[in-house]
């Protein structure tokens, strides 16, 4: 082996070292052009893709709709009975679809065509108004002689009393003379024909009763945070452990829609339906048409941006609608009490049309609205950033209803306890100890449910329940009703010792759309609290003066 000196090894090292130089060299230059071609094809593709931005989602959309139609059809074949609810939803997306392309393109001219001053109308008004209500009188006679040979005299009543409270409220009407008919008649109208879809036809009424199956399952899924929480005996304190937690459930999913933009783009659309027929502003009959899902002080932040613009008959037209519905979140509490779902479901929508009817005809419009297209109207999603975070907040905010539900029914039930010891106690001095606040109001009620069309049998029970929902509230009346609802379906006696047990089919339903809406004394305080908190805080141009009006 030959030594090397130092001197000898320089000249190697060096040009080993000079070799790994130029390999790195070459070997970085390689990469950085294969990632500057890379670099090249990307933002060749990028252009390409912005360029066919919109082929490429068109093909896209077309090959997950075809598969989507493959697997409904697929679905329908093998089962239709379990492809249903797949189907339904499937037809009313389509629907809704081609009604947004509609609406988008022939807005304008839908609204010129229903307006009251449109061309046609404004010419021949007169002779138009006369038909129309010639035939609108000799249809409803020949409705109600139809209708009354094939069911009973009921029918009648109750159609006598409906003419009766149109009478009442225009007799204390604001303004009698500036009533504007079409607005009152088209909401009664639109009332009456969800009741003759609804009550009188096969498909409605099983496609309602099918919606409110539907509903109840939806609304049992609640059952499984209670099952984790409370145990598997839940059950056993019925109202705490599977009513209540119910509020939560719902109160979290109608905060998800919200945050989606589902429920604001639903609400839309009834109230635009509401707005071209009824001839209402934007702003009324959006909150309306929001009363359906979210409560009497929720639902005038829909239009939180354009509340400094309304006029007082606009706000009387919230607070009326506040007062004609329930909120969604509650009405799955009542549907657990065992009240039917699809007479709740109706109620709800019915009554949106049937608020701005009764409150334009107490309180008629004098002003111009401010706000006359609901295309300017923008809906914002909430607080929430992400889904997550919406169904977090929608339950935390269900906190504060469910914990005022609870108060509220202690608190009330033990003062109707307390009220109907002091007046068996009074009554006792005069041999009279079943004296009671229930019997106090059948007898004072009894017209009204009467002319409502409830059975002379049933009058005095529906009687109580109006009295318990007006003086307390309809949570503590719907309780009511479904323990009479209870009795029914389990076959006990009708009568013990001459008193009615349970009411008839026909006069739980009337039961249940007359106690569907927040109208007691406790929410007039609610909402011109709210109303007022608010409309000072937006530094409006009303007065307290116009505060104090409302309140009178």
């Amino acid at each position: 082996m030959v030594n090397r000196t130092p001197q000898e090894t320089a000249p190697q090292s060096t040009g080993r070292h000079k070799l790994v130089f130029q390999s790195e060299l070459i070997a970085s230059t390689a990469f950085a052009n294969f990632f500057r071609a890379c670099g090249k094809k990307y933002e060749q593709q990028q252009e390409f893709f912005s360029k066919h931005r919109k082929i490429i989602y068109r093909v896209i959309l077309i090959i997950f709709l075809t598969g989507y139609f493959c697997m409904v059809i697929a679905a329908c074949i093998l089962n239709f009975k379990r492809a249903l609810g797949l189907l339904v939803l499937t037809l009313l997306a389509i629907f809704f679809y081609f009604w947004d392309m509609l609406i988008a393109k022939y807005e304008d001219t839908i609204v010129k065509m229903f307006a009251s001053r449109s061309g046609f109308f404004k010419r021949y008004s007169i002779l138009f108004k006369i038909a129309l209500y010639v035939s609108l009188f000799a249809f409803i006679i020949l409705w109600l002689a139809l209708d009354t040979a094939k069911q009973d005299s009921n029918q009648l009543i109750s159609f006598v009393g409906l003419l009766l409270f149109i009478i009442l409220l225009f007799i204390f009407s604001k303004y009698p003379e500036k009533v504007r008919w079409r607005t009152v008649f088209w909401g009664i109208g639109l009332q009456f024909s969800f009741g003759l879809i609804i009550l009188r036809t096969k498909a409605g009424f099983y496609a309602f009763q099918w919606m409110g199956e539907q509903v109840q399952i939806f609304l049992n899924y609640a059952d499984a945070g209670s099952r984790f929480v409370f145990g598997e005996a839940y059950t056993n304190h019925f109202f705490a452990f599977k009513v209540l937690p119910i509020v939560i459930f719902f109160s979290t999913v109608i905060s998800i829609l919200y945050y989606l933009g589902f429920l604001q783009w639903f609400i839309l659309k009834i109230g635009w339906m509401m707005q071209i027929s009824m001839n209402t502003s934007p702003t009324e009959s959006l909150v309306a048409a929001g009363n359906i899902f979210v409560g009497q002080t929720e639902s005038p932040l829909l239009i939180r941006p354009y509340i400094v613009d309304l006029t007082r008959s606009e706000i009387h037209s919230v607070m009326t609608s506040g007062f004609a519905s329930v909120a969604g979140s509650v009405l799955g509490a009542y549907i657990s009490f065992g009240v039917p779902a699809a007479h709740l479901l109706t109620a709800s929508v019915m009554s949106a049309p049937a608020a701005l009817a009764v409150a334009k005809l107490f309180w008629p419009e004098t002003e111009t609205p401010k706000m006359l297209t609901k295309s300017n109207l923008k809906l914002n999603k909430g607080e929430a950033t992400n889904i997550i975070e919406a169904a977090c907040l929608g339950a935390f905010t269900s906190i504060a209803l469910v914990a005022n539900i609870a108060v509220n029914l202690i608190a009330f039930l033990a003062l109707l306890a307390f009220l109907n010891a002091v007046l068996s106690w009074l009554g006792n001095m005069f041999d009279e100890p079943g004296l009671s606040f229930e019997l106090i109001c059948s007898y004072v009620f009894m017209p009204l449910a009467f002319m409502m069309g409830v059975d002379w049998n049933d009058s005095f029970m529906v009687a109580e329940l109006l009295g318990v929902k007006t003086f307390f509230n309809e949570f503590v009346a719907y309780e009511r009703l479904s323990v009479l609802i209870a009795r029914r379906i389990e076959g006990k006696l009708e009568y013990i010792d001459g008193m009615k047990q349970y009411l008839s089919i026909r006069s739980e339903a009337i039961a249940t759309y007359a106690l569907c809406g927040f109208a007691n004394f406790g929410s007039i305080g609610i909402v011109i609290g709210g109303l007022c908190k608010f409309l000072f805080a937006l530094n409006v141009y009303l007065q307290k003066e116009m505060c104090f009006e409302i309140i009178r």
